[in-house]
């Protein structure tokens, strides 16, 4: 599985970096970060990173 984000729908609100810090974070310019691939251990952290979005920008893909 990998994370994909909707670069048009994030309006980088940080929430998933809250959730996931291991996969997401907001850079100097408070633009999103993240990594697509993870380790299986980090998938409850990256669930919780879905569900946080308020604007549901991320999704899990195989």
């Amino acid at each position: 599985m990998k994370i994909v984000v909707d670069r048009v729908k994030c309006q980088n609100h940080g929430q998933c970096a809250i959730s996931a810090p291991t996969n997401f974070e907001l850079d100097a310019d408070g633009k999103l970060q993240y990594q697509e691939a993870f380790d299986e251990e980090n998938i409850s952290d990256i669930e919780d990173a879905v569900d946080a979005c308020p604007l549901q920008a991320i999704q899990l893909k195989s």
